[in-house]
């Protein structure tokens, strides 16, 4: 498309991709604002972003934000329970689905009682990792036929918690990752006279796919071997305590992007289901973990920060898989137990921030008018200018001017030239690179050198938000997330540009971004307009980003808002709760700081000038209470 065609909607899609990773969700609306559907079953339910954050402004909450969707959250529990139960029917599956959220992945109350809620119909339980964990599930997870799953390690504490689940009637399950937890667990159940529900924790020779393969295979830090799997069953036969061995679990890894290796691990484990059925142990549950990924990047594919499968591949290649290995083996359907989570929680929250500020490396000029005398250097790389008018061989400028700035660098620290014959050295010198970007854009053939000319020319935009506290994945494991502005997708966005945050880290940037279909360095944005606010949203962050953000640079927990659709409202929807982010003595008592001794302490210095006369005692008040009020405003930088 040429630069000088109408943009459309359409061009928009095309380079966002907004439909290929919003799952039906999001949507670029015919004004250019980005349109959310919190839930695809009623299409004419559009909420606009841009009335969002309009009435988030009217309501005087600072940006950033996050939003969530809690509509969203509820239409991906159904989403999960009513395609397995589809496919149970349709595959005369003779077992049940009993589905488990693992509250690792966003253990925020208000996430967890919405999951708790909306799954309540189907049963649909709680997982816990932690003894933390545990204590949260004991207090919401209350319906009596929903499971709940303890995994990771356990000391007697977390077990005797457990127990107490028993004790009220909970179906708690134990699931045994070592196997001295085994040893602990008989002997604190027949102290307390307990019996305990078992699931014994598979290590599998199969291996995921993506980042974290390595939760399978012989290095898994997870699980028991083939053979303490028989010992443990063996062992608890012993102790007369085999019928209380009810679940198989196995986890292959987070985040799986190949449906080959979940249909290999449904394979494997089914078997080994079978097996023990066979030795006698009449087992209710297997559990196939997690793993069912996001399609982050929206390509389909078996990138890291994609999955090649839908949802209703993934169910029934697990319900149909075990049933051709069951029914082969002519043993009982299981229940089968997923621990779904990413799935969950990915879409239904997002990071809203403001673009505060642009930097340019070529923002700054001088007048490069020939003067007498002037530096060869200076001479030569003007003639570069020149040649651009008359010089087919592109890349031959673009070395000579490389070369030549490089050469006036070193020049100036040899005090060859002045500082000012650098700067116009310097200035021309980037004259020259946006002119080859130009040229560039209708060449057939760029030389590798020259392909970075993208990068090198382009903004950076000055976003305030932390990546550290709300895309920490992007940071430590380069995950991609989709970022996208807001507003005016009508319109052609001319600025290519990576994003930087607010913190004194130069690893506070995002320079990867899910555009068209593949990756880029760059994302291209609208110009900033002179006094109109332009927002960017980050999204597919419920899941793990909430949660694990760091106070690096003392920046805190982003005000959050909450929102619901409603068909009679005008805007179809309302902001049902406000949750206040970190204020600055917040983050400053969770280091150990005491913002009140602070306080006084400054007030004191401000005293101590007020007495010798420095500092007028109405001006010292002012001061005074402008340090307190900033002590107890918000971390992030206020835009208006």
């Amino acid at each position: 498309m040429s630069k000088t065609a109408k943009w459309t909607i359409s061009d928009s899609e095309k380079l966002y991709g907004v439909k290929r990773w919003s799952s039906g969700y999001f949507e670029i609306g015919p004004n250019g604002n980005l349109h959310v559907t919190p839930d695809v079953t009623n299409a004419e339910m559009r909420i606009d972003f841009n009335d969002v954050i309009e009435e988030i402004k009217e309501e005087g909450i600072q940006f950033p934000v996050v939003l969530r969707f809690h509509d969203i959250l509820r239409s991906q529990v159904a989403l999960l329970n009513e395609t397995f139960i589809k496919t149970i029917q349709d595959a005369g599956y003779q077992g049940q689905y009993r589905g488990v959220y693992p509250v690792k992945v966003n253990q925020m109350r208000e996430v967890v009682e919405e999951i708790v809620d909306a799954g309540n119909k189907y049963n649909y339980g709680l997982e816990a990792g932690s003894k933390a964990e545990l204590l949260t599930v004991l207090a919401y997870n209350t319906n009596p036929e929903a499971l709940t799953i303890l995994n990771g390690y356990k000391d007697e504490e977390f077990i005797r918690l457990s127990l107490l689940a028993r004790k009220l009637g909970r179906k708690i399950i134990v699931v045994i990752e070592k196997y001295s937890e085994l040893l602990l667990l008989v002997k604190i159940a027949k102290e307390l006279d307990i019996d305990p529900i078992i699931g014994l924790r598979s290590k599998m020779t199969v291996k995921g796919k993506g980042k974290w393969e390595g939760s399978g295979g012989d290095r898994a830090k997870f699980g028991l071997t083939n053979t303490e799997i028989i010992q443990a069953a063996r062992y608890l036969e012993s102790e007369g305590m085999a019928d209380c061995f009810k679940l198989l679990h196995f986890h292959i890894g987070s985040q799986l992007t190949d449906i080959r290796a979940v249909k290999d691990a449904i394979s494997e484990g089914a078997m080994i289901y079978s097996e023990l059925h066979h030795m006698g142990f009449k087992l209710d549950y297997v559990d196939v973990g997690g793993g069912l990924g996001i399609d982050y990047d929206g390509s389909k594919s078996t990138n890291d920060s994609s999955r090649n499968y839908s949802i209703a591949e993934y169910v029934a290649d697990v319900v149909f898989g075990m049933k051709e290995v069951c029914d082969l083996e002519q043993v009982p359907h299981p229940t089968l137990v997923t621990e779904s989570g990413r799935a969950i929680t990915a879409h239904h929250s997002c990071v809203v921030a403001q673009i505060v500020g642009e930097i340019r490396a070529n923002s700054a000029e001088m007048e490069t008018d020939v003067e007498e005398h002037e530096h060869i250097l200076v001479t030569n790389m003007r003639d570069q200018i020149r040649l651009l008018e008359t010089q087919e061989n592109l890349q031959e400028i673009f070395n000579d001017a490389s070369q030549y700035k490089e050469q006036a660098i070193s020049a100036f620290k040899l005090r060859v030239i002045s500082f000012e014959e650098l700067a116009k050295i310097e200035t021309l010198y980037w004259q020259i690179m946006v002119n080859l970007q130009e040229r560039m854009q209708s060449a057939e053939f760029i030389p590798e050198e020259m392909q970075e000319l993208d990068y090198n020319l382009s903004s950076q935009y000055l976003c305030n938000f932390s990546v550290f506290q709300s895309a920490a994945d992007t940071w430590a494991i380069d995950q991609v997330l989709p970022i996208v502005p807001l507003s005016r997708m009508n319109e052609r966005p001319n600025v290519n540009c990576s994003l930087v945050d607010i913190t004194c880290d130069s690893d506070g940037k995002i320079d990867q971004f899910v555009l068209g279909k593949g990756i880029s360095d760059v994302l291209p944005m609208h110009k900033l307009n002179k006094g109109e606010d332009y927002y960017l949203g980050m999204f597919l962050t419920g899941a793990y980003q909430d949660v694990m953000g760091d106070m690096h640079n003392l920046f805190g927990r982003l005000n959050e808002v909450h929102i619901f659709s409603h068909d009679d409202d005008p805007l179809d929807f309302y902001i049902e709760e406000v949750v206040t982010g970190s204020s600055v003595d917040n983050v400053l008592s969770i280091m150990q700081y005491n913002p009140t001794f602070m306080a006084a302490s400054v007030k004191k210095l401000i005293d101590a000038k007020i007495s010798e006369g420095e500092i007028k005692p109405r001006e010292g008040v002012k001061w005074t209470d402008f340090y307190e009020n900033c002590l107890k405003g918000y971390t992030y930088l206020k835009t208006s």
